[in-house]
């Protein structure tokens, strides 16, 4: 028996090393695979998570680094130029998979190096395989649409191609002024061509002042955030602006003639745009290889996708971080009261703000906000309407920002002289879309200027004038285009939003007359006031006007002005809407008002629809006068779309 199991034991210690050493199972004493179970998230994040979201490379790239035998721990430090070199040397490992894992290596590359040409070119390898990947690789982007390696391949695209465009703007920025005009320029060894024939930059400054990535813009104030997954970088060129301020002045005078004005538009200085760059080739070795990279900029507004290597390729775009930064830094809140106080720092005359440029085949939606208020008043509307789709291709936004200070007669016949030359400059023979079929919407004191607008007049306001000033017969005469007046051409459709049509008892009361004393008129008006009554007399004749009414004035519901104004006919060729605020919604409708306005001043017979909605004043800011206003132009493009339709 000893004998024998002596001979057990003496097999067991000859034969265990082999087996030992040959066999996993017999080693670990367990199975070769184990199973463990995910949640939602775990899952998620292993098939999502990459070098962007969790700071360390994806799992699928893990897998192809060691399906191509490299050693995964050190292709995952942040710099590992042999794994990539061994990684893009490796046959035998689909295209697919190891175009996709070089993208991702390059990316991590380049995020742990310092600024300057070495990340520059790091940025563009990053590109270069996403690109391949995407356009070159074993598959079509149609036939990957559902792959989640696919969104992170283009992921990695975008953001490459964000910061390698920033960094080179940078570059450029300090180059000379002739050398900063050319498309053609080298940079981190290659060869960039610059491409603008898609996009158009506001103003006559080619060269933004910044180009921000939207990405990196977060905003307090704003509901919602609209953009489009895509292709492409999404980007704000922040563009050179000259603040818009009173009119300058000469020697101490106002300069009150109209040829010395500063343009009564401008584009937003802050439009969105979206870049490619393309690695030069035509089939993936000449990919691989090539040093040269075309740059491409396109305006979201216009183009939603492009053709790309024979596949139509939608195009990222970002609808509201322009518009957002560009309100942000306008300073329109405390410039909107020094208007309404006549300030130093306010304005005195209308602009109108194109919100994108001007394009000739949309319809133009005309906004006007109300008393001691700006473009800041349509924040949450303009965006909404930037951001859903259907309006944004049929419509483009002007917002008119106007001295609320000013007698609302004055500003009504500047804002009609601003928005006729705005559409002279853009549309010289008024035949193009853009100008026919124009849509106001004014809230508040911006609602009666909008009536006004799409009224006629006879001899009342002559008359007015006459029976209320010190003005002589040949002055009255001068003033008389501003007070007689007819529809506003080509406009289809008005939305007024509780708007004071025949004034309110609070401009009148005790608050609204101490308001009203702290208003004063630039000595810029003033003076141009004066030229207009007496183009002869000395620049002070000013001090003889006597007393002008203010804006608080003719808003008072026993102002002449409101009282003849809310009587003039609307046009019969206007279709036009209510909205109502109510401030409490146990008092009767007929006796209720917003806190400022009574629903007997902003109700208007003849509307084809009236909105009541339970808020205050500013009621253009509420979500449900939003899907109103989103109600009404879509409701309006259906039938202007129907009566176009041949039959």
């Amino acid at each position: 028996m000893r004998f024998q199991q002596s001979c057990r034991m003496a097999v067991w210690l000859v034969i265990a090393p082999l087996l030992l050493g040959g066999c996993s199972i017999l080693r670990e004493f367990g199975p070769v695979v184990e199973v463990h179970t995910l949640d939602a998230g775990e899952a998620i994040e292993l098939k999502r998570g990459d070098i962007l979201t969790r700071g360390k490379l994806s799992d699928a790239t893990t897998q192809t680094i060691r399906v191509a035998a490299l050693d995964a721990q050190a292709c995952a430090k942040p710099i590992s130029a042999d794994c990539v070199e061994a990684l893009a040397a490796v046959t035998g490992v689909a295209a697919d998979r190891r175009l996709a894992a070089l993208s991702e290596l390059w990316l991590a590359q380049a995020q742990a190096m310092k600024p300057g040409s070495e990340q520059q070119a790091a940025w563009l390898e990053t590109i270069r395989y996403a690109y391949a990947y995407l356009f070159f690789g074993d598959h079509t982007p149609g036939e990957r649409a559902f792959e989640d390696r696919q969104t992170q391949v283009r992921d990695w695209y975008n953001y490459a191609v964000e910061r390698a465009a920033t960094g080179m703007f940078e570059v450029r920025q300090q180059m000379s002024t002739q050398l900063s005009a050319q498309t053609r320029w080298n940079i981190a060894g290659w060869e960039l061509q610059l491409d603008m024939r898609s996009a158009r930059l506001p103003g006559s400054t080619a060269v933004p002042a910044e180009l921000l990535p939207a990405s990196s813009l977060s905003f307090r104030g704003l509901r919602s955030l609209y953009r489009r997954d895509g292709f492409g970088a999404e980007l704000v060129a922040v563009m050179p602006d000259e603040p818009l301020t009173s009119a300058p002045t000469r020697d101490g005078h106002p300069a009150a003639k109209r040829n010395q004005q500063p343009l009564p538009w401008s584009e937003m200085p802050a439009p969105s745009m979206t870049i490619l760059l393309h690695p030069d080739g035509d089939d993936l070795d000449s990919v691989l290889h090539t040093r040269t990279v075309r740059l491409t900029v396109h305006d979201p507004y216009v183009e939603s996708a492009i053709m790309l290597r024979g596949q139509r390729v939608p195009l990222a775009a970002n609808f509201t971080a322009g518009y957002g930064l560009w309100l942000a830094r306008a300073n329109f809140n405390r410039q909107s009261l020094r208007s309404l106080l006549g300030r130093e720092g306010g304005i005195d005359r209308p602009h109108v703000y194109l919100m994108q440029p001007y394009d000739p085949n949309r319809r133009i939606i005309v906004m006007l906000h109300g008393l001691a208020s700006s473009p800041e008043a349509w924040v949450e509307l303009a965006n909404e309407i930037l951001g859903d789709e259907a309006l944004r291709q049929h419509y483009q936004i002007w917002q008119v920002y106007y001295p609320t200070n000013m007698p609302i007669a004055l500003n009504h016949a500047m804002i009609r002289r601003a928005l006729g030359d705005t559409l002279a400059h853009f549309d010289p023979s008024g035949q193009a879309p853009a100008s026919s079929d124009l849509v106001l919407v004014g809230h508040s004191m911006g609602g009666v200027i909008a009536r006004l607008m799409v009224s006629s007049t006879d001899q009342s306001l002559v008359q007015l004038a006459a029976d209320r000033s010190r003005l002589t017969p040949q002055q009255i005469k001068r003033i008389d285009p501003m007070l007689r007046f007819e529809p506003f051409p080509h406009v289809s459709r008005a939305i007024f939003i509780a708007a004071p049509h025949r004034g309110t008892s609070v401009a009148g009361g005790r608050l609204g007359r101490w308001m009203a004393g702290f208003i004063r008129f630039p000595v810029t008006v003033l003076e141009e006031l004066a030229h207009t009554l007496a183009p002869n007399a000395a620049a002070s004749s000013h001090e003889s006007l006597g007393h002008i009414p203010n804006s608080v004035d003719n808003l008072d519901e026993n102002d002449p002005f409101v009282r003849a104004a809310a009587d003039f006919p609307i046009s019969a060729q206007v279709n036009y809407h209510s909205i109502v605020a109510q401030a409490n919604a146990e008092e009767a409708l007929v006796d209720s008002d917003d806190g400022l306005v009574p629903y007997r001043s902003s109700h208007l017979p003849g509307a084809q629809s009236e909105k009541v909605i339970i808020s205050g004043h500013s009621v253009q800011q509420s979500a449900v006068a939003i899907l109103e206003i989103q109600r009404i132009l879509k409701e309006d493009m259906t039938q202007r779309e129907e009566q176009l339709t041949p039959r």
